[in-house]
C-alpha cells in the first residue's frame, strides 16, 4: 500500500521537531502538524532555555540516559547550525551544612549517569568563581549552558524540509484510524482540512499529549497516564546579573526548584516555583516576588529590595500530582496500546529540551 507520508508528527515543540528529523535523516517523507500559528509555542518556549547535565536523574531512567545523550547531540547540532548557546556552567550550592548531603548525593548521582567534569568546591572555592554567592559548599557541573531554543528549533524544521518533508502550522491533529494491513488515516483540521494516510504516526503534542491519544481509535484508555499541570513562574532582575553560571539550590519535591541563569541577552531570570494548576493560566502574579526574593536571598544575600519584577510563566505536562513520586519519561509503543507504528510520548518535562534529539533518535530507531 502507498501512504502520502511515511511519518506524521504530531507537534511542533523541540522534542516532535526531533522526532520528524530523525526520521527525516533516515529518508523518511515526514509531516509535521502544529495546531499554534508558529512552531514552538507550548512548552517548547516557556522554560529556562538550560542544557542540563544530566546531574539529578534516576540510574538507568531514561531522563538519565536522555538528558546525558542528548545534551551532547545538542552542543554539536548547536554549534554545527550556527545556533546561540553558551556552556556558562552551573554551580549546585549548599547555603549551609545541613544541605550539603544532599548536594553531596546530586554529585554521585551525576558520576553514575556518565556526566563530564563534575568537581566539589568549598565556599571559598565557589566563591571565588562568583563572588556574590552564599555557598557552604557546590557541586561545579561545567557541562550546563544555555542556548537559544527557538534558534533551535527553526534548525531542526529547516533540516525535516531541506530532507523534503513538511511543517505545517495551523493544522490541528484531530484524530486518526489505523488502516487495515497497516498504517493510519490523518484527520487534520484549520482552514486547510484535509486527510492523509502515512505508515507511521508520532505523538509529541505536550500539553495535549492525553487528548491526542484519546483521539486515536484503538488506543486503550487505560494505558493513558493522568495529566497534572505543573505551573512555574519567573522574575526577572532589573540590574546587572551577579552571576555567569548557573545557580541551583538543592531540588525541590518534583521539580528542579528556584534557580538562577544569565540569560543570552546578559539578564538575570530566577525560577521556575511549581504550584499544581487546574487549567492553563499563564498570568504571573506580581506579589510574587516577596516569596521569590526570600529565596533568592538564602544564596544571593545582595538582592536589592523591589528589584525583581515579573516576567513570564509556563505549565509543564507531569504525570504526577502533588507529593508523588516523580515518573519517567513514557514513549508508548506497540507494547503499551497494541498498534503497530504509533509512538505516543507523555509526561515530556525537564529534562525534555535538553533530551530532545536523543528522543527524536530513540522513537525513529524503534519504529525503523
Amino acid at each position: 500500500m502507498s501512504f502520502d507520508f511515511d511519518a506524521v508528527v504530531v507537534g511542533a515543540g523541540a522534542v516532535g521537531l526531533a522526532c520528524g528529523r530523525a526520521l527525516a535523516a533516515r529518508g523518511q517523507v515526514v509531516l509535521v502538524l502544529e495546531k499554534e500559528p508558529h512552531i514552538g509555542q507550548g512548552v517548547s518556549s516557556r522554560n529556562s532555555e538550560v542544557i542540563h547535565g544530566g546531574l539529578y536523574y534516576p540510574t538507568g531512567s531514561l531522563k538519565a540516559r536522555f538528558c546525558v545523550e542528548g545534551r551532547r547531540r545538542l552542543y554539536a547540532f548547536l554549534e554545527s547550525h550556527k545556533v546561540e548557546h553558551w556552556k556558562c556552567g552551573k554551580l549546585v550550592v549548599a547555603t549551609e551544612e545541613v544541605e550539603v548531603e544532599r548536594i553531596e548525593a546530586i554529585f554521585q548521582q551525576g558520576v553514575t549517569n556518565e556526566v563530564e567534569g563534575l568537581d566539589h568546591l568549598t565556599g571559598e572555592q565557589a566563591r571565588a568563581l562568583e563572588p556574590e554567592l552564599n555557598a557552604h559548599s557546590a557541586i561545579l557541573s561545567p557541562e550546563s549552558g544555555v542556548f537559544d531554543s527557538h534558534g533551535y528549533m527553526l534548525a531542526l524544521q529547516g533540516e525535516i524540509e531541506d530532507a523534503g518533508g513538511s511543517v505545517v502550522i495551523s493544522a490541528p491533529f484531530e484524530g486518526a484510524a489505523p488502516l487495515p494491513g497497516g498504517g493510519f488515516e490523518v484527520r487534520v483540521g484549520g482552514e486547510g482540512a484535509m486527510t492523509v494516510t502515512s505508515r507511521l504516526l508520532i505523538t509529541a503534542p505536550g500539553l495535549s499529549s492525553q487528548a491526542v491519544a484519546a483521539t486515536i481509535e484503538g488506543y486503550p484508555a487505560t494505558e493513558i497516564p493522568t495529566r497534572h499541570l505543573g505551573k512555574g513562574v519567573y522574575f526577572r532582575l532589573t540590574g546587572k546579573a551577579p552571576f555567569n553560571r548557573l545557580i541551583y539550590p538543592p531540588p525541590i519535591p518534583g521539580a528542579l526548584g528556584t534557580h538562577y541563569r544569565k540569560d543570552l541577552g546578559g539578564q538575570a531570570v530566577f525560577g521556575p516555583d511549581l504550584v499544581y494548576v487546574e487549567t492553563e493560566n499563564y498570568s504571573v502574579d506580581p506579589a510574587k516576588a516577596a516569596e521569590f526574593e526570600r529565596y533568592i536571598r538564602r544564596f544571593w544575600p545582595g538582592l536589592p529590595d523591589g528589584a525583581l519584577t515579573p516576567d513570564y510563566a509556563g505549565i509543564r505536562p507531569k504525570l504526577h500530582g502533588p507529593g508523588e513520586t516523580q515518573p519517567d519519561f513514557q514513549l508508548h509503543g506497540v507494547e503499551h496500546h497494541r498498534i503497530e507504528g504509533l509512538m505516543a510520548l507523555f509526561g515530556i518535562e525537564s529534562p525534555g529540551l535538553t533530551s530532545s534529539m536523543a528522543i527524536g533518535e530513540a522513537v525513529a530507531e524503534a519504529l525503523s
